[in-house]
């Protein structure tokens, strides 16, 4: 069967709509600095040569499955246009089937900031509109940190926001987030954690 190749176009940032309710804001903040480090051309090149991977969806919107914190880092940076790599075009589709076709190819991801799932109409419809969950933020710095590895699952990073979120309380987070961190490094590595995507501990050691 044949499989089209996916279509490369740029795209208003404005215009792309999340998958997924939540962001780690401390995450957008970084990925603002590093932003903000960059001469003329070497944003030029970040732009060129990343593709925000998104589904064609209904009344030609373009629904973006991955690096939402990079877009709204972006907006944020008064970013215009960016390129977009469209993967599928399911404009075609009305909205129950466009829905099911998402969450069969974990192309959306509608959990709120308790981690419960939410209708899909509860997704934003801007990227400026989502929400801050400070586990994402958590989980995404534990990555950094050596605490899990980076791996091609779906939404991962929410996956060890979930667990954190049972783990650390929220007002560590807020109050001291390198407390937050360590303890988070602690708990990553024990057999508890070991069903996670790029879990790092020694099998047999508890």
């Amino acid at each position: 069967m044949h499989n089209p190749q996916p279509q490369f176009i740029n795209v208003k940032l404005e215009k792309l709509h999340p998958t997924q309710i939540t962001v780690g804001k401390l995450e957008v903040a970084l990925k603002r600095k590093q932003w903000a480090g960059l001469g003329k051309k070497s944003r030029a090149a970040a732009l060129a040569s990343h593709w925000f991977p998104a589904i064609a969806g209904m009344e030609g919107r373009y629904y973006i499955v991955d690096h939402h914190h990079f877009g709204l880092a972006l907006l944020e940076e008064n970013v215009k246009t960016v390129s977009v790599m469209v993967l599928k075009d399911l404009s075609w589709l009305d909205a129950p089937k466009f829905w099911r076709v998402m969450d069969h190819h974990q192309w959306v991801h509608p959990y709120d900031t308790e981690g419960v799932r939410r209708e899909f109409e509860s997704l934003p419809d801007h990227l400026t509109h989502l929400h801050d969950d400070p586990y994402r933020s958590l989980a995404g710095e534990l990555r950094r940190a050596g605490g899990f590895s980076k791996d091609v699952t779906p939404f991962s990073e929410f996956l060890w926001a979930d667990f954190l979120r049972t783990h650390v309380q929220v007002s560590l987070i807020d109050q001291d987030f390198q407390k937050a961190l360590t303890k988070a490094k602690k708990i990553a590595h024990t057999q508890e954690a070991r069903y996670l995507p790029g879990w790092c501990g020694l099998a047999g050691v508890p």
